[in-house]
This record gives C-alpha cells, sequence and structure tokens, in this order.
C-alpha cells in the first residue's frame, strides 16, 4: 500500500514555503519508488561538511558526470557498451546505467569528487555568506556619552 498525501492546503495557507511543498512531494513519491541502485551513503563529517558515496563498481571516471545546479546535485552513470560479447556464468555486477539525484539546501556547494578504488565520494560544504552569519553588537555604558552629549548641549 502506497501512501500519498495532499499538500495543496499548504499551498492555499502558506505564503513562500511552496518550494518546500514540492520537496516534499518529491520526496514521498521517491520514496515509494525505493531507488536501491547504485547504494549510497551520506555522512555529516563536521558541522558544515558533508560526503556522499556512490557504490559506482564497473564505472570509469568518463562514464560518470556530476553536475550541481542550484540547489539540485545529479550524479550519472552511462555504461560505455563493450565490443566483445563476454559469456557470464552469473553476472552480479551490474552495468547498467543509473541517475540519482539529491537535493541540496541553500548555501551548501559541492567542492570535490574523487572516484577510489569503485567509490565515488563527493564532498559538500555549507558555505553561509557573511550578510547571514549573526553580529555581534557592542554594548557601550552609555552613561559617560550621555554626560558628553549634555555638557556640550549646555554650552
Amino acid at each position: 500500500m502506497r501512501n500519498q498525501y495532499d499538500f495543496s492546503p499548504l499551498y492555499r495557507t502558506a505564503i513562500g514555503f511552496d518550494r518546500l511543498a514540492s520537496l516534499l512531494e518529491s520526496a514521498s513519491s521517491n520514496s515509494a519508488q525505493s531507488q536501491g541502485y547504485p547504494p549510497y551513503n551520506i555522512e555529516a563529517v563536521d558541522e558544515n561538511h558533508y560526503r556522499i558515496t556512490i557504490a559506482v563498481a564497473g564505472f570509469s571516471e568518463q562514464e560518470l558526470t556530476i553536475t550541481s545546479q542550484d540547489n539540485a546535485l545529479l550524479v550519472k552513470g552511462v555504461k560505455e557498451k563493450g565490443e566483445a560479447k563476454v559469456n557470464y556464468l552469473h553476472q552480479g555486477i551490474a552495468e547498467r546505467g543509473f541517475e540519482r539525484r539529491y537535493q541540496l539546501a541553500d548555501h551548501v556547494k559541492v567542492k570535490s569528487a574523487a572516484l577510489v578504488n569503485g567509490l565515488l565520494n563527493i564532498d559538500l560544504e555549507r558555505e553561509i555568506p557573511e550578510a547571514l552569519k549573526p553580529k555581534n553588537i557592542p554594548i557601550s555604558s552609555g552613561h559617560s556619552e550621555t554626560i558628553e552629549h549634555l555638557s556640550k548641549q549646555a554650552s
């Protein structure tokens, strides 16, 4: 049985949350499809660094593409057809292409990617702009400034 949620009431009553509702709809449909190939891990390295590791056994660097646009990350593998026909007794390593999409939060950027021992590691970093970082506001005693201001007015 598949759970289907209707997010349309959210569109009618909340302003500016349409992107969030779209993400929820997308997540619910993706989980229903249960994308199992290729397997992957997502880890939080620290507060601002993340890593996606995808098992891409049998793929070369030339057969993989990584595209980052807006808040989306697309990893695609297209397996080139070999010229030699192989007669497998058992084929456990999939040789089919794949496409994986990841939704990235605001200010999360792809820093690097490396293919090591059949694992594609994609490093991500959250870069918060200076304008959005908290600012410390200095507190003055105000007492001495008030006295100076009053004495200047009296003269």
